[in-house]
């Protein structure tokens, strides 16, 4: 199983901007292969940004990296420039392989 992670720090105050863009997308992600499960889960608020996370859970590591060079990647994230003022900087992606 491999866990694919990406952080977000949102601009405090434009939180329900991001959520919005969240729930609205089109993932396409139960068509792909080797894909379990998707959660975007909500941290902390600091001064200046809340901190959001992307979770998907993966069959393999290969499962989500054949995603990453897929049609179906392309058309879910195309578009997600235009929102840039509502992020402190890029994302940070995080991958697990898990052990137990």
């Amino acid at each position: 199983m491999y866990i694919a992670m990406n952080r977000f720090q949102i601009k405090k105050g434009r939180e329900k901007d991001f959520e919005k863009i969240w729930k609205e997308r089109e993932t396409r992600l139960d068509e792909v292969d080797g894909f379990e499960e998707f959660h975007l889960i909500k941290g902390e608020t600091e001064e200046t940004h809340t901190l959001y996370v992307s979770h998907s859970t993966w069959k393999s590591k290969e499962n989500f990296f054949d995603w990453t060079k897929s049609d179906a990647f392309r058309l879910a994230h195309q578009g997600g420039g235009e929102q840039r003022e509502i992020y402190l900087g890029h994302p940070i992606f995080e991958g697990f392989e898990v052990i137990i």
